[in-house]
This record gives structure tokens, sequence and C-alpha cells, in this order.
């Protein structure tokens, strides 16, 4: 390669080299009576080399090397990812090995995580990496990030609360410092404003708060669905609540003719209402003549 190929020759690019030397193998150096092998190096390579080959693997995993911090929720962030940490590492810094199953977390050389791989956004917490006597300082840390909250709007500090009910509310804290992220950038009135709102249609999403936002829709009333039909699906009408049916008071007061009887459906003068039975007394719906 360095005396018959390489030797004398002038390349404008690595591409350009890489072409050239495929064309000189195949053509030159392969097909030439070898010295040692008295034969054509190409023709070897195919009768009695070829078949010897494996397959060939698939693209190696490059795995990612950095260094991250424990934060105050017991997590690292790797890859846009979150990943718990035993709480005798907070503050501390870790080495992370990560390729596409596994992220594994070094301290000083030793191994003291292992978790599967996420997707960016994603979270891997193990409670057991929460332990209990670390819930005072956390509780502690939490009243002063609500503070915090409050400090900026009523109902920041509410929304922030609500964010943080939950059975491992130091799992919640990003949330709530992406939460005064959006008062730096926004503004404390606009973003109290969007919090009120997401509050009265009880949505608790950051992400939605940030939608809101930049969109400028904080103090735009929401679209409520409405009906598609005149009636609700359970309506009925009127008359399928009458349980019987009266005459006038007049003709419950007079007694009938000798010789008569009462009018039928059809008969001229003859009238019908339609009652209504409550616990406390009959109500008349409407009445309808017949003539």
């Amino acid at each position: 390669m360095r005396g018959n190929f390489w030797a004398g020759e002038v390349f404008t690019s690595l591409e350009e080299a890489q072409q050239r030397a495929v064309v000189w193998c195949a053509e030159r150096a392969g097909m030439r009576i070898h010295g040692t092998l008295h034969a054509r190096p190409a023709e070897v390579f195919d009768a009695h080399e070829a078949a010897c080959l494996l397959p060939v693997p698939a693209a190696y995993d490059v795995p990612v090397f950095k260094t991250v911090k424990v934060h105050r929720d017991f997590h690292v962030e790797v890859a846009k990812a979150l990943y718990s940490v035993p709480g005798a590492y907070l503050g501390h810094q870790l080495d992370v090995r990560a390729d596409r199953e596994l992220v594994k977390l070094y301290h000083r050389g030793r191994l003291v995580k292992t978790h599967p791989r996420q997707a960016p956004g994603g979270r891997s917490t193990d409670r057991a990496d929460l332990p209990e006597e670390k819930s005072g300082y956390a509780v502690r840390d939490l009243t002063r990030l609500i503070s915090t909250c409050a400090g900026h709007g009523s109902s920041i500090g509410i929304y922030a609360e609500r964010i943080l009910d939950d059975p491992l509310p130091w799992t919640r804290m990003r949330a709530v410092y992406r939460l005064l992220g959006l008062v730096r950038r926004y503004g404390a009135d606009p973003v109290d404003a969007a919090c009120s709102r997401a509050l009265d249609l009880d949505v608790v999403s950051v992400t939605k708060i940030a939608s809101m936002l930049d969109k400028a829709t904080e103090d735009t009333l929401p679209l409520l669905p409405t009906g598609t039909t005149p009636g609700g699906r359970f309506a009925r009408q009127p008359a399928e609540f009458a349980t019987r049916g009266t005459a006038f008071a007049s003709d419950r007061t007079s007694p009938a003719s000798p010789g008569t009887s009462p009018a039928s459906p059809g008969t001229s003068g003859a009238a019908h209402t339609l009652t209504l039975v409550r616990h406390d007394g009959p109500d008349t719906l409407f009445e309808e003549e017949h003539r």
C-alpha cells in the first residue's frame, strides 16, 4: 500500500483516496501473482476465504459518557430523561454510561445504580432511592418552593400545591421549577391568570400553562361543547307524565242527566284534561277540547 499505491499520489480528499484504493485492490493488487502464494489474491479469497467470513455485525452501539449532578429531587438528567439515585448521593457528581438499553451510574468508579434507558422526556424512579428519613428535608424544601410561587400570585401558589400533591412530591419539583421559569419569561400577572383559568377547569399541567401563555389565551374563556339535538338524551314529552283524564270542574260538580252517558272522544263539546299527579296535589298540564 505504501510503496505501490500511496507513493507519489496526490489526493484531494479522504473520499477520493478510499475510492481509488478500492479500485487498486480489485484491479491491480488483487489480480497480480503474489510472491508467497504464487496465485492471485482475489482468486484465493473467493475460493477459500470468503465462505469463512462471519455475517456483518449490527451497527456498533456507541455509548454516551458524561458527568451529572444528583439534584434535590434525587434524580439525574441523562439525554433529557430522569433517573433516580439513592439519597446518599444527593448533591454528588456521578459518572454516566448510557447505551441503547441501560443507563449505569458510577460514583468514583463504583456502580451505584442501573436503569433501563428511557426516551427523552421519560422518567425511571425507584421508590427505594427515596428514603423516608429524607422526607423531612424534602418537605421543608417543598414548603419553601410553594412560598416562592405564592409570592408571585395566589393562583400560582395554589397551582404549585396541586402539582406537588403526589405521594412522592419531590419527584414533581422540576415541574414547579418550570412554572417559575414561565414567571420569569412572561411575568407574574399572565402566569397567575393562566393558573387561575386552569384551576377553574381542573387542569394540572405546566405544559398546558405554557401553551396558554404562548398563544396569549390565559384570559380567554374556553368554548364549552353544546348539544347537537334539541332535547336531551332522556328528555320526555309532557304527555308521557299524564296519569289520568278528568273533566272540567263544572262537569265534576254537576251530575249527569238521566238517560245520558258521558261524552266520548269525538263528541261535540267534550273536553279532556291531562293531569300530572304530584305528592302535594294534581297540577293541570294542558286542556284539549274535541270538537
